[in-house]
């Protein structure tokens, strides 16, 4: 009787508790904030992303080690030009995956270069 009488208490509760439906990633946001694409340009979004991981010492700054020059807008529409900047950013199969040894760029900054240079990558 002890255990009907618990089973009828703890069934309605394990019933709504199972109907619970918001969304975890909305209750508890983790403070990220929205990449905005929405007016990308070369000096305010471009560039910085090149100078921060790209123009490192020995690879795309003004020795060009790496092939192409990227400190500079016409070095970089060289290499856009090219077709490998994107593959290379995106790590698309057949391309040299870049940053050469280090972790991808982020989701954000690859949107960026990608809306730029769908933009016709303007020196703006």
């Amino acid at each position: 009787m002890r255990i009907a009488k618990l089973i009828a208490f703890l069934l309605p509760a394990a019933i709504v508790a199972g109907c619970y439906n918001d969304k975890y990633d909305k209750l508890y946001p983790t403070g990220t904030v929205a990449c905005d694409t929405s007016t990308i340009t070369y000096a305010s979004d471009i560039q910085p992303i090149f100078n921060a991981k790209c123009n490192t010492a020995g690879c795309h700054d003004a020795t060009a080690s790496g092939g192409y020059t990227l400190t500079t807008h016409a070095g970089s529409q060289v290499a856009v030009n090219s077709g490998k900047l994107l593959g290379s950013v995106t790590w698309t199969t057949g391309f040299s995956a870049m940053p050469k040894n280090l972790p991808k760029l982020s989701d954000c900054e690859i949107n960026k270069i990608t809306r730029w240079i769908n933009q016709g990558a303007p020196n703006n």
